[in-house]
């Protein structure tokens, strides 16, 4: 029997919004699958990061992309990065020599002679850091393609989708045609926009923003239906529901940048020698080589701003599974606060404010930090290995995602940070 895997991510998603009377279909299904109690995300928790360390197993001190935004040495100048565009994976590739420094699970599953399509409508750059090499099949609406890097365009493409709702409703309907019923892909993935896009745009809680969680539910309905007509049919699916990394209510931005240059850290906004490049609620802190001399003062005055709440560098950015690449001085988590906002949702953040003109988010979800409801996706499998109805209190995190998807397609895993989750030890469930 050919085994087969399909994961649904629902973007955004705590944990303790998981209810009975807004999340149904996912309410049931952790009646049938093994729900991880302990599932954290990465640092940044943010969506371009987790896809790379989904698709590849590794932190991201491994696979090489360390955040939403990065800076990159170019031509002896630091350069501040949006990893969302997407033509970045191109650049990173023509500056490196390679996207991602380990192999993705399209790369591995190509060697295998087996497929695997990504249908994702989040930034178009998250959904490349799955297979920014075209081992596979990647649809979104501002960029697919297959294998080779093969450009899809008209029916082949999705660029009627758009990042609400109603996208993920059309996407879906794609990837049900396509990659359940169509290809037969080995690996199937549906990365939804929602809620995520959503509840950046309103408070944590709010009526629109539950309807989103809504809507990503019934989304997940339709696929674990599909899945299990597929079952019945004597396929051996491995069935995985999860997020990617939750929410915080902003409660203040801060321009890390001008205040830098209100120490003297700093020139001045174009001074590209120290950069300090926004992650929603983390920080990504670079200085160029020449400026090395700066260090410990710019740590030092890191330390004392209240709303940094832990400061990472040196050796100690293992801790986050980060290092001291790519002139990354430190990384910073930015200080949370469990009070609740307005909806009596907890959790409460300061953002870093971001480069150009993205919005602020005052009041609304932010993530990328260490906050405990940020660091709080959920997840859920079905299949061989998983016990229906389990709770697992071992931690978990999306780097485990894929020599889990491996395991089940019998294939190896070698490489990978991560580890498969197939077949707990008793001590770690709950009867």
């Amino acid at each position: 029997m050919t085994q087969r895997a399909v994961v649904v991510v629902l973007d955004g998603l705590r944990r303790d919004m998981l209810r009975a009377a807004t999340t149904p279909a996912l309410a049931d299904f952790a009646g049938a699958a093994t729900s991880f109690a302990a599932h954290r995300s990465v640092f940044p928790s943010a969506t371009r990061v987790v896809s790379a360390c989904f698709a590849t197993g590794c932190r991201p001190a491994r696979h090489g992309l360390l955040g939403n935004s990065v800076a990159l040495m170019e031509d002896g100048v630091l350069v501040r990065h949006d990893v969302g565009h997407p033509g970045f994976m191109d650049h990173l590739r023509a500056q490196r020599g390679r996207s991602l420094e380990v192999p993705t699970l399209a790369e591995r599953l190509a060697r295998a002679g087996r497929e695997a399509m990504i249908f994702s409508n989040v930034s178009p750059g998250a959904a490349r850091a799955h297979d920014p090499d075209g081992h596979g099949w990647v649809l979104h609406r501002a960029w697919a393609h297959g294998p080779g890097l093969r450009r899809l365009e008209g029916a082949e493409a999705v660029a009627e989708v758009t990042l609400d709702a109603a996208g993920d409703a059309m996407l879906t309907e794609a990837f049900l045609a396509r990659a359940l019923a169509g290809r037969e892909a080995a690996l199937a993935v549906l990365w939804l926009g929602e809620p995520d896009a959503m509840q950046h745009a309103v408070p944590l809680g709010a009526p629109a923003a539950m309807a989103a969680i809504a809507a990503a539910d019934a989304r997940f309905a339709q696929v674990r239906d599909a899945v299990g007509a597929r079952r019945a049919a004597g396929e051996d699916i491995l069935l995985v529901a999860c997020s990617d990394h939750g929410h915080q209510t902003v409660q203040a931005v801060v321009d890390i940048e001008a205040e830098l240059i209100d120490a003297g850290l700093k020139r001045d906004a174009a001074d590209a020698g120290l950069l300090s490049v926004a992650n929603g609620t983390a920080a990504l802190v670079y200085l160029h080589p020449d400026r090395a001399a700066q260090a410990g003062a710019v740590l030092r005055f890191l330390a004392t701003r209240p709303w940094a709440g832990a400061v990472f560098s040196g050796a100690a950015l293992a801790e986050i599974g980060h290092a001291p690449r790519d002139h990354l001085l430190c990384a910073v988590a930015m200080a949370t606060e469990p009070e609740p906002n307005e909806h009596g949702v907890p959790g409460l953040a300061y953002a870093a404010r971001p480069a150009g003109a993205k919005p602020d988010r005052l009041g609304c979800g932010q993530h990328g930090g260490l906050g405990a409801a940020e660091q709080m996706p959920f997840l859920m499998i079905e299949g061989a290995g998983f016990a229906p109805g389990a709770r697992r209190q071992a931690p978990s995190s999306p780097i485990d995602l894929a020599p889990t998807l491996l395991r089940h397609l019998r294939l190896p895993a070698d490489g990978c940070d991560g580890v498969a989750l197939q077949t707990p030890s008793r001590e770690n469930d709950d009867d």
